[in-house]
């Protein structure tokens, strides 16, 4: 004879399959994925910890008195700080390691410039044989066009959006940029610092007019079709483990 299913308050509730993982879950995720990147992820963020707190320690001691406890906590919680800074580059440089190659990789990352700008989810221009692609990004530096492909070949095809778009919006400035590993191309990590430096020309009812328009004209056709097999929604990184947390 089968036992029934417990009722009441000892009842365990499903998971949630769609709910957000908590802080610590988080954590360990940005954890592994860096220690799984470089092996050496916890002995350096060891290091960082026990370093900063010894110092803190030694530094107590010479002042004397009851002074070395509290720059022993003290030094504990910067090593804290240094190994959270830490594992956030690490889980960066591992996220990149693991987007290096794909079809959109640029564009994801392209995508974690969250302040101020806002991305659209598909390329605005594609190269059906090639698979060169061209990203954009609108925020209040104006307009922001990130190539994806080879120098030589993906320059033509940004020039082309360039182009597009001062006519479209004339009074609105257009950065262009060229993502890759050849000379005078933007790598992965360089493409945020990059974008985050550019000067601000537009206020924020100047940007919604511009993304207002520029969503008016994606609605009229002007989006090329995606060559088959690229799908940049696959691309994405991890923006929390990017983040450090």
């Amino acid at each position: 004879m089968s036992e029934e299913p417990r009722k009441g308050l000892f009842r365990r509730k499903p998971k949630d399959p769609n709910k957000k993982p908590g802080r610590l879950a988080q954590m360990r995720q940005v954890y592994e994925l860096s220690a799984k990147h470089n092996k050496a992820t916890p002995w350096l963020l060891a290091a960082a910890v026990l370093g900063l707190t010894l110092i803190g320690l030694l530094v107590g001691l010479l002042i004397g008195g009851t002074t070395a406890i509290f720059t022993t906590i003290l030094g504990f919680m910067l090593g804290l700080l240094l190994g959270m800074f830490m594992l956030g580059r690490f889980a960066e440089t591992a996220a990149f390691a693991q987007m290096d190659g794909q079809p959109g990789a640029f564009g994801a990352v392209l995508n974690t410039a969250r302040r101020g700008y806002l991305m659209d989810e598909k390329p605005i221009a594609a190269d059906p044989k090639s698979r060169d692609l061209v990203f954009r990004s609108t925020g209040r530096s104006g307009v922001v066009l990130l190539s994806e492909g080879p120098k030589g070949r993906s320059a033509k095809l940004l020039a082309k959006e360039k182009k597009r778009h001062e006519r479209i919006l004339p009074n609105v400035p257009v950065h262009t940029f060229q993502g890759g590993k050849e000379e005078g191309q933007l790598t992965m990590k360089q493409v945020v610092p990059t974008v985050q430096k550019l000067p601000r020309k537009l206020n924020r009812a100047e940007v919604l007019a511009v993304r207002n328009r520029l969503a008016a004209l994606g609605t009229q056709g002007t989006r090329p079709p995606i060559p088959k097999g690229i799908d940049p929604n696959k691309a994405r990184p991890n923006h929390k483990a990017m983040r450090g947390r």
